[in-house]
């Protein structure tokens, strides 16, 4: 069964800089488009960042210039970079990919468990 694995999160002042990692686990027929989500205290969940298996990426327009994600296709591990973080970054944030499963060739969306990441003033 396909897992995404989160680490990275935690408590940055403004101005600061984290690295998130993502590791899918298990076997999939094909990995399509991975990317970062967040989701803050009483807002919907919002993308942040994806990176297609071709390595083209797309940013939301708050975090571009930033925010850099980045994949390791060999590895299955898609990273992202934040640098001048801001207290409006202050979120969890969530790995999603969306593979093809080996069974029926079944595409399917997969959500890591979020990791928080919270910047102070």
């Amino acid at each position: 069964q396909v897992q995404l694995v989160e680490s990275g999160g935690g408590l940055v002042q403004a101005g600061g800089s984290l690295r998130l990692s993502c590791a899918l686990t298990g076997s999939a027929f094909g990995i399509n488009d991975m990317g970062w989500y967040r989701q803050a205290p009483g807002k919907q969940r919002d993308l942040v960042a994806e990176i297609t298996k071709f390595l083209d990426a797309r940013y939301a327009d708050s975090v571009k210039g930033r925010f850099t994600i980045s994949r390791d296709n060999g590895r299955n591990v898609i990273y992202l970079q934040m640098n001048n973080l801001k207290p409006e970054d202050t979120a969890v944030y969530y790995c999603n990919a969306r593979v093809v499963q080996w069974e029926m060739h079944r595409h399917d969306e997969v959500w890591g468990q979020g990791t928080p990441v919270t910047v102070s003033p």
